[in-house]
């Protein structure tokens, strides 16, 4: 009976992240939804509590992705349900954002033209689809989670994803970031909160990366991550040169 709750929560972790990750997509994008980056109620305190949800975004993102956390999460519930947790509790940082963002209307810079919009409207599904592919380049379902649940409820033993460099990861080492800041800054029309949402989350982006990941995946994957990290650009692609 706990094999088969924990099978149930990780499935629905995943489910709610699945439609946590379609919302943002929308919820970027100004697309289908009714609460978008730019559209609801704003106050004169936006930029604040902008500032303040992408804060717990950051700090909860961070810190749950520690191995001494994770470690510490593990003697409670258990290694195969640590993964799904995450999810669960990234999705409802994310489901914070979107309900409580203010909108800052003003508008930063407007591209005119029908051609040059669709270009960067292409892009900003370029930069989702970069995002999806690279989890599946790595393991999709180990990485949300849903593995782990199913491996427990098998009583089989989990390994772990081995180290490749395949496909966007043989142009940099973390595509998926990649791939959010594309869709992040790719629109025709940026408004001041759209900016503050990119700027923000793209440096977020940077510094976790660069000293946070970096370093546990140094720990994880030993010497091959060394030579992986001086052959191939950390986010930005074309930005190492072999000799």
């Amino acid at each position: 009976m706990k094999k088969l709750l924990i099978l149930v929560f990780g499935i629905a972790s995943y489910f709610i992240f699945f439609a946590t990750f379609l919302y943002s997509i929308a919820f970027v994008g100004n697309l289908f939804v009714t609460k978008t980056i730019d559209t609801g109620e704003t106050s004169s305190y936006a930029i604040v509590i902008n500032l303040l949800l992408l804060t717990v975004f950051a700090l909860q993102h961070s810190i749950m992705a520690r191995p001494g956390f994770k470690k510490w999460w593990n003697t409670i519930f258990g290694a195969s349900m640590e993964r799904s947790i995450y999810v669960l509790f990234s999705s409802l940082a994310l489901i914070l954002i979107y309900w409580k963002w203010q909108p800052m209307t003003a508008i930063v810079w407007n591209v005119e033209g029908e051609l040059y919009a669709t270009i960067i409207t292409c892009i900003f599904w370029l930069g989702w689809a970069i995002v999806l592919i690279s989890t599946f380049l790595i393991s999709h379902f180990h990485l949300f989670g849903l593995l782990q649940v199913f491996q427990n409820f098998k009583s089989k033993t989990l390994t772990d994803p081995q180290f490749k460099m395949n496909f966007f990861y043989s142009l940099v080492r973390h595509p998926l970031m990649l791939g959010f800041v594309i869709a992040f800054w790719a629109t025709p029309i940026m408004t001041q909160g759209h900016l503050l949402f990119a700027a923000v989350t793209t440096i977020y982006i940077f510094v976790a990366v660069k000293f946070l990941e970096e370093k546990d995946l140094l720990k994880i994957h030993g010497e091959n991550y060394r030579d992986y990290q001086k052959s191939t650009p950390m986010i930005i692609p074309f930005t190492k040169f072999k000799k």
